[in-house]
């Protein structure tokens, strides 16, 4: 059928856009036979992460040299194949997400109950990292509900295993918004295929442009609710503080490394990339969106005496900042936003697994109960203030570079007439890291600064801290030093980063290439 076919095979380099998904869905499927094998099980979960880190590694280094790269299952063009497509952005993240869950794993063979291992826990994180990279690299919409399926399966399982009644209560609130959230994008998807004929993405940017203007402002607006609920963006962001204390640490800091990013990557990718006209009907609300976001998080972080549930405000901030980009909508704010997402993977699930450690020295959840760590604990002192000032923005800190992009994009975008919302935007982004700095300085302060419990009466030293073990030192401090150091490095050195935020935002606002990979030449508007 011409027209219909591809006439040309698929490189063979280019099958790298659809070997992580296949590697983590077939060692998840060997891990769960192998579950009675639990030594064996855990040695390669780890093998079977560095080789998909090693793959997305290989697609960064192809996308970097030839552009974005596509395969469409059967050669069949869009909208009938189906097509993994990767341009800078999702391989990037693509690659930071493998990163992420490596170094989780390398610390939960320190902190896991025997029972969460027993039931199956490397499993699914194998299957949460085919979701999370399933979810970046697919060209496909309807495919992206699918992963955000899976996503949703392997995270809600991995937030019960050991079954306390914390972890139940917080799975419920976490089960029920993500659900709803999912049933919202698949009435959108229902709604844009009823009115395209189409849910692939490169097929969607030509055809989105002819359709009705206010058909596709409805329709984006359904996804912006369904991914921002994803995302935990204000208003419909209480279930992640509410939830993401309850599981183990490591748990919650995969969680937080990857999930609410997805949703974040989703808002980027369809509303930047594939409705771009909605985006600018949808530019009040989404603004408004991003600068109650960006103070509310730090605000409810300065409030909270949980250190988890503190952190979890923390993330909800740094999702405030990544919308703020896409509301900014130039370069310098979608590659702010960008830029975002890949510090906080980074630094948030650093700063979860220090959470997990701290607790484990001190005992205790509540910031009340702890003190003294600085004596008693220095090096993850030194890792947690290096951290929170890199989440507040601090140079010369990884989260410095971001908001700076942030900052530049709304004056440019004031300058050029886009009014007080613009302006509203770099202002909210200077509070937010103010505000944050705040509520990690007082972290600082009760956790490691202060001598002992709130309620002691004396300076004596907190009587209940105790030592890491050795694996709790290699293991624990070494996979969060890994990622202290990363986010250190991407600071001093910032190059990179910027080089990517710089590429990621060309291709979202130019996606020629983008829909020339997967064999649709000419469509683009």
């Amino acid at each position: 059928m011409p027209g219909v076919m591809q006439d040309v095979a698929t490189h063979p380099l280019d099958w790298l856009v659809i070997l992580p998904v296949v590697l983590s869905l077939i060692g998840a499927a060997l891990l769960l036979v192998l579950r009675e094998a639990r030594e064996a099980q855990y040695w390669l979960a780890l093998a079977l992460v560095a080789v998909v880190l090693a793959t997305d590694l290989a697609l960064v280094l192809r996308v970097g040299e030839v552009g974005p790269v596509s395969m469409t299952m059967g050669r069949w063009l869009p909208p009938f194949g189906i097509s993994f497509t990767a341009d800078i952005a999702s391989a990037v993240f693509a690659l930071a997400a493998a990163g992420v869950t490596l170094a989780v794993l390398v610390y939960l063979r320190h902190d896991m109950p025997d029972r969460a291992r027993r039931d199956g826990a490397y499993p699914l994180v194998l299957l949460l990292l085919a979701g999370v990279s399933g979810a970046f690299l697919t060209g496909d919409l309807f495919n992206l509900y699918v992963w955000f399926e899976v996503m949703l399966i392997s995270s809600f399982g991995l937030m019960v295993l050991g079954g306390r009644s914390i972890q139940l209560d917080g799975a419920v609130k976490y089960g029920f918004l993500n659900f709803l959230a999912t049933t919202i994008f698949l009435l959108a998807l229902g709604l844009l295929y009823g009115t395209l004929g189409t849910l692939n993405m490169a097929d969607i940017i030509a055809r989105a442009a002819q359709a009705e203007p206010a058909v596709m402002a409805s329709i984006a607006a359904l996804l912006l609710l369904a991914f921002g609920m994803k995302a935990a963006a204000f208003p419909v962001n209480a279930w992640l503080p509410a939830s993401y204390h309850a599981p183990p640490a490591a748990i919650s800091a995969l969680m937080a490394g990857l999930l609410t990013k997805v949703g974040v990557y989703a808002l980027l990718r369809v509303l930047a990339m594939l409705l771009p006209a909605s985006r600018e009907v949808l530019d009040p609300i989404l603004m408004a969106v991003a600068v109650a976001t960006l103070i509310l998080g730090p605000l409810g972080a300065i409030a909270e005496t949980n250190l988890r549930r503190a952190l979890g405000f923390l993330v909800i901030g740094g999702i405030g900042a990544s919308l703020a980009g896409l509301a900014i909508g130039d370069e310098a704010g979608l590659a702010g936003g960008a830029t975002y997402v890949l510090h906080a993977m980074l630094t948030m699930t650093a700063l979860y697994l220090l959470a997990g450690l701290i607790e484990t020295i001190t005992g205790e959840m509540d910031t009340r109960r702890m003190g003294g760590l600085y004596a008693a604990a220095s090096l993850p002192s030194a890792l947690f203030f290096v951290l929170m000032l890199a989440v507040s923005g601090v140079p010369p800190f990884l989260g410095f570079w971001p908001k700076l992009l942030l900052v530049e994009g709304g004056i440019e975008a004031w300058r050029a007439g886009a009014g007080g919302w613009a302006l509203a935007a770099w202002i909210a982004v200077l509070a937010n890291a103010l505000l944050t700095l705040i509520a990690g300085s007082r972290l600082w302060a009760h956790i490691f600064w202060r001598p002992g419990h709130e309620d002691a009466t004396t300076e004596a030293p907190n009587p209940d801290l105790k030592r890491l073990d050795r694996a709790g030192l290699w293991l624990g401090l070494g996979s969060t030093g890994v990622l202290t150091a990363a986010v250190l490095l991407l600071g001093l050195w910032p190059e990179p980063l910027l080089g990517f935020g710089k590429a990621a935002a060309a291709a979202l606002l130019h996606p020629a290439d983008y829909i020339a990979a997967t064999g649709l030449e000419g469509a683009a508007p």
